[in-house]
């Protein structure tokens, strides 16, 4: 515990102003001044625009989402229903989505997905490692199978969860306690997209899958990342806050010896997307968080070479496993950022294949024991660049700790460009006081 001084007040907190981070059932208890590099064109949220150089979002034609739109096109939702309902009107005309309250996509549980004969216990049973063993995946089984009734529950859950968002769409929340639960947002090969001052509860997969071929133990894999932005250009997430909230991994049960997996990704960005920036989220309690580019394979790289531009900046990232995030390909600027690691810290930064990371004026807390070594994560041999970042209030260069520390996983040094669509730089030394008291939803008007 200790005390931060927050926008002129005294708050407790276990790390800075992380006790104010809105949650999908919680409120914000204050609200900090604006950030000088906050837009401020239209007290009207729904009216206002990404800035100039804040972030590869910026670039080119810019991000203005539906600011443009007729007052026909302006939707005010509070349930599921009326959301999807919104999304679909009017085509590509420019909209606005105005969320008031949580909405819940799975309300009525996951057994209201599930296919007439389905059965948890008897698919267990059927495919147990002493029963079914490990040498064969299940994508044979026939539809009158307990894998095959899963699929088919699993099928209708997709139906239901997700959302398409549509080119030139701007979706807000109304005050500090509005948000999803349970719902899967589709930002799917369209462009001019902004998500702004949401709280989003990460989807449940209700079915995942057994695959006895993933490992050397067999592995459960789930669907449904909260946000994918895939194949899409000049998106917007800001002000958002992304939790795992009622349904945490460590509540998850294991079976065959294996963790239950129920969560995907908080927000992937893949399939040649490009131009994303993402300020001022708070990303927490999760797993497998933000993957940049989902394959090493020649025919995913071929579409995803010279795209996948994104720009990190003022987000929080507290008590996460891994992939903060992990890059593919992409020229991905992260600075000032906060991250906040505990017992479960992994990594932060996955360097991937072909990747062109910049990781510049970032803060990171670390627990005791948690060496500053693993702030990085190689997984192919791609330069990146990392200065002025700070760990535990200490300059760290953190590619050097990590080379000494992890010498047969050496990192190079240069990532080969300059990120120049930065608006206001902070010292890394005050990001955790600036980012705390400033990220995540219910921040914003």
């Amino acid at each position: 515990m200790r005390t931060q001084i927050c926008h002129g007040r005294v708050i407790a907190a276990l790390v800075g102003c992380t006790a104010l981070v809105l949650t999908v059932t919680g409120t914000a208890s204050a609200r900090p001044a604006p950030h000088p590099a906050s837009p401020s064109a239209s007290r009207d949220l729904g009216r206002q625009v990404l800035g100039a150089k804040d972030g590869w979002a910026s670039y080119g034609t810019g991000t203005t989402g539906g600011s443009a739109a007729t007052a026909d096109q302006v939707y005010t939702v509070t349930t599921w229903a009326g959301f999807k309902a919104a999304l679909a009107a009017g085509g590509t005309a420019p909209k606005i989505i105005k969320v008031k309250g949580v909405i819940d996509a799975v309300a009525e549980g996951c057994d209201a997905f599930a296919e007439p004969g389905y059965d948890f216990d008897a698919y267990l049973a059927a495919y147990a490692p002493e029963t079914w063993g490990l040498d064969t995946d299940l994508s044979a089984e026939p539809d009158d199978s307990p894998e095959g009734l899963r699929r088919a529950s699993a099928a209708a859950q997709d139906r239901a969860i997700k959302a398409n968002i549509p080119a030139n769409t701007t979706i807000v929340g109304i005050g500090r306690n509005a948000g999803f639960k349970g719902v899967s947002l589709q930002i799917k090969a369209v462009d001019n997209v902004i998500i702004r001052n949401l709280a989003f509860e990460s989807p449940i997969d209700c079915f995942p899958q057994w695959d006895p071929t993933d490992g050397a133990k067999g592995n459960w894999n789930s669907e449904y990342d909260t946000a994918v932005v895939y194949g899409s250009t000049h998106v917007w997430m800001d002000h958002n806050t992304f939790t795992d909230g009622s349904r945490p991994d460590s509540a998850a049960p294991t079976y065959f010896g294996m963790l239950y997996q129920q969560h995907d990704g908080e927000l992937d960005i893949v399939r040649g997307a490009d131009y994303v920036t993402a300020s001022w989220n708070v990303f927490s309690e999760h797993d497998k968080t933000i993957l940049i580019g989902n394959s090493d394979s020649e025919s995913t790289a071929a579409g995803d070479r010279g795209h996948l531009k994104v720009t990190f900046h003022h987000n929080q990232f507290s008590n996460l496993v891994e992939r903060a995030p992990r890059v593919r390909f992409g020229q991905v600027d992260s600075y000032n950022n906060h991250f906040i690691g505990d017992d479960s810290y992994s990594y932060s930064f996955g360097v991937g294949k072909e990747s062109q990371l910049v990781a510049q004026h970032n803060a990171f807390t670390l627990p005791e024991g948690i060496s500053a070594a693993k702030v990085l994560k190689r997984w192919n041999v791609s330069p990146l660049t990392a200065d002025d970042n700070y760990v535990n209030g200490r300059l760290t260069d953190l590619i050097a700790v990590h080379n000494a520390e992890i010498p047969a996983e050496v990192l190079q040094s240069g990532a080969g460009w300059t990120p120049t669509l930065r608006t206001r730089v902070d010292p890394a030394q005050a990001v955790p006081r600036i980012v705390d008291c400033g990220a995540g939803a219910g921040r914003l008007g």
